[in-house]
């Protein structure tokens, strides 16, 4: 497809947004987030069913807005970038270096893309492609040593020397099912490092080769879990593998629930379908390999 005909109207009928569009500012950008992240699931499907991930913007509007996929951060990013800027808003897109719990260090490749905005001489960081828990709700102000609560829990930043950390804490978890209250995908500490980044703007150009990496290295997380997460109304759900997990936050007062059950082969396509609105062209071949990503 040509981006002649890629268009806001078709891309607001994908989330469902029907507010207004007149004013660019804070309310209508969270509202227009909120709905992109409810809608639109962080998903690296491609990879585990015979299909190449590619940057190209049309591409990207063709798989999750006409062919009602998901995708990653590369992906949901640069497609909410083309929507703001469209809309009017001033955006720029910054890279990010993702944390990693298991070896307790930040990835040494620019891996994330993430949306900047400024509204009214105020910057904020809009992230639609993380996913799970780590996935805020809302715009986050660019500010350093703010507690920030959201529905998932507490965002902060922190900038030392020009560079920007983002850490969140999250409330204790209650996990019915005790067979998997050892999960490697329970994340074991309430405070959780996410990634870092500095303001110098970045453009598409800069993933490239991360792109190419993350679907065929075999060091890459993302060649070693077939992964796709949505997020809810009261929380959010992830199919890991043939894990589905389904969490709601806040569930009693400082306390989130999580839900597992682990799925049969045959109930995969079934539940991507129900769970998280997703129809795969091709065969998905479920995978996941032990340690690096919790939920």
């Amino acid at each position: 497809m040509r981006k002649s005909e890629m268009n806001l109207e078709e891309y607001f009928a994908r989330t469902g947004y029907k507010g207004s569009t007149e004013k660019q500012d804070l309310e209508t950008l969270t509202d227009i987030f909120q709905h992109h992240i409810r809608a639109v699931p962080f998903e690296n499907l491609s990879i585990h069913c015979g299909e190449k991930i590619t940057l190209e913007l049309e591409h990207v509007y063709n798989k999750i807005v006409r062919r009602k996929r998901g995708g990653w951060c590369m992906e949901n990013n640069q497609l909410l970038g083309w929507v703001l800027r469209g809309l009017g808003y001033e955006t720029s897109f910054l890279g990010a270096y993702v944390f990693n719990p298991h070896q307790n260090a930040y990835a040494t490749l620019m891996t994330h893309l993430v949306v900047k905005v400024v509204i009214d001489g105020k910057a904020y960081v809009v992230d639609g492609g993380f996913g799970v828990s780590y996935q805020m709700w809302q715009p986050m102000e660019l500010v350093s040593g703010k507690d920030q609560p959201q529905a998932p829990g507490v965002f902060r930043f922190t900038e030392k020397n020009g560079v920007w950390y983002l850490e969140k804490m999250r409330r204790k978890q209650y996990i019915p099912n005790q067979s998997f209250s050892n999960s490697d995908l329970l994340e074991k500490k309430e405070c959780r490092k996410v990634y870092m980044f500095s303001l110098e703007p970045r453009t598409v150009e800069d993933f490239r080769f991360q792109c190419t990496y993350l679907q065929t290295s075999p060091d890459s997380l993302f060649t070693k879990k077939s992964i796709c997460t949505l997020q809810t109304t009261d929380g959010f759900r992830a199919l890991i593998g043939w894990t589905l997990t389904e969490t709601t936050y806040n569930y009693k007062e400082n306390m989130d629930l999580v839900e597992f059950v682990t799925l049969e082969d045959e109930e995969v396509e079934k539940t991507l379908k129900e769970k998280f609105n997703i129809t795969l062209e091709r065969k998905l071949v479920p995978i996941n390999v032990k340690g690096s990503y919790t939920i």
